[in-house]
């Protein structure tokens, strides 16, 4: 994701399928180690559409995820939009890939 454009194109999505956004900061261990962890467990790719992005280069993107969707901005941080909603985010050690198998 590197447009606020795209962030109505998740808007729309979502009403069809589900949405996750990937919120990831390329300096830091800790970011760097969840995504490869989940990279290594998620296995829905058919039913949920997935958006990375990078926070260091598109923080005004990732400021207005956190106004729209009304989450607190955390690098690393998950969020799955579901009509036009976050229904689910967790950050740093909390995402698991395993936990989106319950939003189907």
């Amino acid at each position: 994701m590197n447009n606020l454009g795209q962030l109505n194109e998740v808007v729309n999505t979502s009403t069809e399928k589900l949405v996750l956004i990937f919120k990831h900061s390329t300096r830091c261990s800790v970011s760097r180690m969840a995504l490869k962890q989940f990279e290594n467990e998620f296995d829905l790719s058919e039913k949920v559409v997935t958006y990375y992005l990078d926070v260091l280069e598109n923080r005004a993107i990732s400021n207005e995820i956190a106004s729209r969707f009304n989450v607190y901005h955390e690098s690393p941080q998950i969020l799955v939009i579901k009509d036009g909603k976050s229904v689910f985010d967790a950050s740093h050690s909390d995402i698991d890939a395993r936990d989106l198998s319950v939003l189907q």
